[in-house]
């Protein structure tokens, strides 16, 4: 792991957190506030400016254009591809990855690669949020992880009251906890995930997420064996 939390300043840890809220928002189920941050195309000039500081470049036509988007849509492909019956056609949850590359079967909460999961976010303060069944492990909920320790590096986040200091994290640091976690967990599925998205999505939207994605796990891939 390359100790880039003492070399990147406040400003490239504010980018990544940026860019994590950003996914882990485009990820998880969407709701009206998503359709709308689209539809204004926030959510694509936020996109392009994140990326931007973090000197990835992106496609010149890469962003969804807002018309014909809606929730009810939305929420037709996103049940599809993540929810599915009996199978989703592009499963977020990491265990689910995992358990294939083992040849097992993958069963929600009671893999192995999901108790990881949770004794990490544990680790850091994080729990089950309340009046919630959903998996840890669940890629959106990963990324909100790694925006927490991103953001807390950076100095613009506030570590969880009761929780542990600093110093106690995983790796003894923020910075550090989000490498760690960066490479045992989301690099080993999501990038895979990101590939299928993007092939199997019949929209512009998740497209277009799949792209984000795949950029930036490629660039932080790259960062971490010390390419970039």
């Amino acid at each position: 792991m390359v100790e880039s939390e003492q070399n990147d300043g406040a400003s490239v840890w504010h980018a990544r957190a940026a860019a994590c809220e950003l996914l882990a928002l485009s990820l998880r189920y969407p709701d009206a506030a998503l359709v709308d941050i689209v539809c204004s195309e926030e959510w694509s000039e936020a996109a392009g400016e994140i990326w931007g500081a973090l000197g990835i470049d992106l496609e010149n036509d890469w962003a969804p254009a807002a018309g014909g988007m809606d929730l009810s849509t939305l929420h037709i492909e996103a049940t599809r591809l993540f929810v599915g019956h009996p199978h989703a056609a592009c499963s977020p949850y990491e265990g689910f990855w995992r358990a294939g590359d083992e040849g097992v079967q993958p069963l929600l909460f009671v893999n192995p690669h999901t108790v990881e999961v949770e004794r990490f976010c544990k680790s850091c303060g994080l729990g089950q949020p309340e009046k919630t069944n959903e998996p840890l492990d669940h890629i959106a909920t990963e990324f909100e992880l790694l925006q927490y320790l991103a953001a807390v590096e950076a100095g613009i986040g506030v570590l969880f009251e009761g929780g542990p200091l600093v110093e106690d994290l995983p790796g003894g640091g923020a910075g550090a906890a989000y490498e760690i976690f960066m490479a045992d967990h989301v690099l080993s599925f999501a990038p895979r995930l990101a590939l299928l998205l993007e092939n199997e999505t019949r929209i512009p939207f998740y497209h277009n997420v799949a792209k984000l994605l795949v950029t930036y796990l490629e660039r932080e891939q790259l960062r971490l064996q010390g390419v970039v």
